[in-house]
C-alpha cells in the first residue's frame, strides 16, 4: 500500500553540518535581539523619565536576573555580529568552499564564545 499521506519527520534523526547550525543560530540570535531591544527601550524610557525612574532602573539592573538577561542580549548581539561578518565575507566570495565554510563556522563559534565570556566578565 503506497500512501501519499505526509510523513512526520523525526527531527532528532537529522544531523546538520556545522555551517548550517551556525546559520540557524544566526537567525535565532536575530530574534533574541529583536525581542531584547523592546526591553532595553522600555528601561531607557523609564530611566529618562526623571531621577526616580533612573534610580529604579539602576536598582533593577543590580539584580542577578537583570544581569543575566543583559548578558543574554549582549551574547546574542555579539554572536549575530560575528556570524554576520562571516556571511558578508561569504557574500563577497570568501569561504564559499566546503572546507573553508567549515573552518569559518568553527572560527565564528570560537570568536563568539571568547566575546561572550568577555561580555559576561564586563556585566558582572
Amino acid at each position: 500500500m503506497n500512501s501519499k499521506r505526509p510523513v512526520n519527520l523525526d527531527l532528532g534523526k537529522f544531523h546538520f553540518p556545522l555551517p548550517a547550525i551556525t546559520s540557524i543560530l544566526h537567525r535565532i540570535s536575530g530574534i533574541i535581539i529583536f525581542v531584547g531591544v523592546a526591553f532595553l527601550l522600555y528601561g531607557l524610557d523609564i530611566s529618562l523619565s526623571g531621577e526616580d525612574g533612573f534610580a529604579r532602573v539602576s536598582e533593577l539592573l543590580d539584580s542577578f536576573l537583570a544581569k543575566l538577561i543583559t548578558w543574554g542580549i549582549l551574547s546574542a548581539l555579539l554572536y549575530h555580529l560575528v556570524a554576520g561578518i562571516k556571511h558578508l565575507l561569504m557574500d563577497m566570495g570568501i569561504g564559499e568552499e566546503l572546507e573553508s565554510g567549515r573552518l569559518a563556522a568553527k572560527a565564528t563559534l570560537v570568536v563568539s564564545v571568547i566575546l561572550i565570556v568577555l561580555a559576561g566578565v564586563w556585566v558582572w
